[in-house]
């Protein structure tokens, strides 16, 4: 079969139907409805095989930090192939770009954080996160130290550590989820779940939950916390200012390593290189994909504090552990030039001092809408709640359907915005114009409009 053949949207469809299974999806349903069919891309846009643009709110799934189109990374792959395609990262070898681009992350992590080991996704990240933060125990004979505490609704992947590190119930109802040693305490979602506490106050209570789980099953128990600095995937969940410094007061007090998953916090989207600066955090562990290569080639890892890396490199021997693809050399060369791309044009610094205020202030403008209980947001992350009664936050009786209606509102009117239950959330390009950003919340508006209209509100 000739890649050159043109084939319809139906064409296509049907051989998806036939042949395609994809991630999180109802593939009866998808079937019936027809998968849009996405054909091209540039800059914050997207095109579908019927010729219709649409803005992406959410740079692919969090990843597309610097926009679609540049052909310097695409350039950079296709040398590197030329030159190395492949090789692995065994038999004591390395290859040019994967050492220049664990330097380079090291450059920009936190000061106690200088090592790298490489992943092919931020599954993989937190598989190799559960890996290092058992032996890391071991090796300091604790053996009995191995319980790892996540949050309900937090989100680490896929796979079986990463689902099981997660805490999202319809994924471990899904294989008889979590595998043993990972337990769950309350998310920092005060929206949702807050009740008549403030902020303030249920910022606290929800941080001693850590503390509380920690006493019950005993510091000789537990290894690690893990969390992402804002969740992305449970609801783009903003914990009250007052979380994480009393998160930080408990850690200090116990003997256990903190995880801080940075796959979507990574890289610039709050403003900062990543989410654990933003919040002031000192993390063991920081798992990392999606936008260290912009998503143009799939790539994660964990970048690995002193104290860790110090046991796994003089006390470990050899760990026993590792992936086909760990350091890709074309991943990595495509890693490295998009770095490059961000510091040499500041984005990150364009993030925190214009884009992000620009596009906080606009969507803060929506919570005027009769359809809207709150917006919140950080960088360029934000939500927006749907209610049917903005007073009490009270939810619509079916649970899911207004923001399955405002969602498939936004892709008829050309935008991208993901509904997690009846929340709508984004996570647009790093690289958004302010002029793109009006286009972004006007369309938001006008959904809104939509939705309420087809909900009767």
């Amino acid at each position: 079969m000739s890649n050159e053949t043109h084939y319809s949207t139906a064409q296509l469809q049907a051989m998806d139907a036939a042949h395609y299974l994809h991630p999180f999806t109802d593939h009866k349903e998808l079937g019936e409805r027809g998968t849009r069919i996405i054909e091209r891309a540039q800059g914050v846009y997207l095109w579908d095989s019927e010729g219709n643009q649409i803005l992406d709110g959410m740079a692919g799934l969090w990843c597309v930090s610097i926009g679609y189109g540049r052909t310097e990374l695409a350039d950079a792959a296709y040398k590197q192939m030329l030159e190395l395609p492949y090789y692995n990262s065994f038999f004591q070898c390395a290859n040019p770009p994967a050492v220049k681009l664990a330097t380079a992350i090291a450059e920009i992590a936190p000061a106690h954080m200088n090592h790298v080991f490489f992943t092919g996704s931020g599954s993989e990240a937190n598989d190799t996160v559960l890996r290092m933060v058992r032996r890391y125990w071991d090796l300091q004979g604790k053996p009995t130290k191995k319980t790892i505490i996540g949050r309900v609704n937090g989100y680490h992947g896929s796979t079986v550590a990463g689902a099981s590190l997660g805490g999202m119930s319809v994924m471990h109802e899904q294989g008889d989820l979590p595998i043993p040693g990972i337990v769950h305490i309350p998310q920092p979602y005060w929206f949702g779940e807050g009740g008549d506490m403030s902020p303030d106050e249920f910022g606290i209570w929800a941080a001693q939950q850590l503390e509380a789980k920690i006493q019950e099953l005993g510091e000789d128990q537990v290894a690690a916390f893990i969390a992402e600095p804002i969740q992305g995937a449970g609801g783009v969940i903003i914990p009250p200012d007052t979380y994480w410094p009393e998160i930080k007061r408990i850690l200090a007090r116990y003997d256990i390593l903190l995880v801080m998953d940075e796959v979507i916090c990574g890289f610039g989207r709050t403003g900062e290189w990543f989410g654990s600066q933003y919040y002031d955090l000192k993390p063991d562990l920081m798992p990392i994909a999606k936008g260290m290569t912009s998503g143009y080639l799939p790539m994660g890892g964990v970048i690995v504090g002193e104290r860790v890396a110090k046991a796994l490199i003089d006390q470990g021997g050899e760990f026993f552990h590792g992936y086909t693809y760990s350091g890709h050399p074309v991943a990595a060369a495509v890693g490295l030039e998009n770095l490059r791309i961000l510091r040499d044009e500041k984005i990150v610094e364009y993030v925190k001092q214009e884009a992000a205020p620009y596009l906080q202030s606009r969507i803060a403008q929506l919570a005027e809408h009769r359809l809207v209980g709150e917006v919140r947001g950080v960088g360029l992350l934000g939500a927006i709640e749907l209610v049917s009664d903005k007073a009490t936050r009270a939810r619509f009786a079916e649970k899911g359907a207004a923001g399955s209606i405002c969602r498939d509102m936004c892709v008829r009117n050309g935008l991208v915005m993901r509904a997690v239950g009846d929340t709508m959330i984004m996570s647009p390009p790093l690289v958004i114009t302010t002029a793109e950003i009006d286009e972004m919340v006007s369309k938001i508006w006008r959904c809104l409009d939509l939705t309420a209209e087809q909900l009767g509100v």
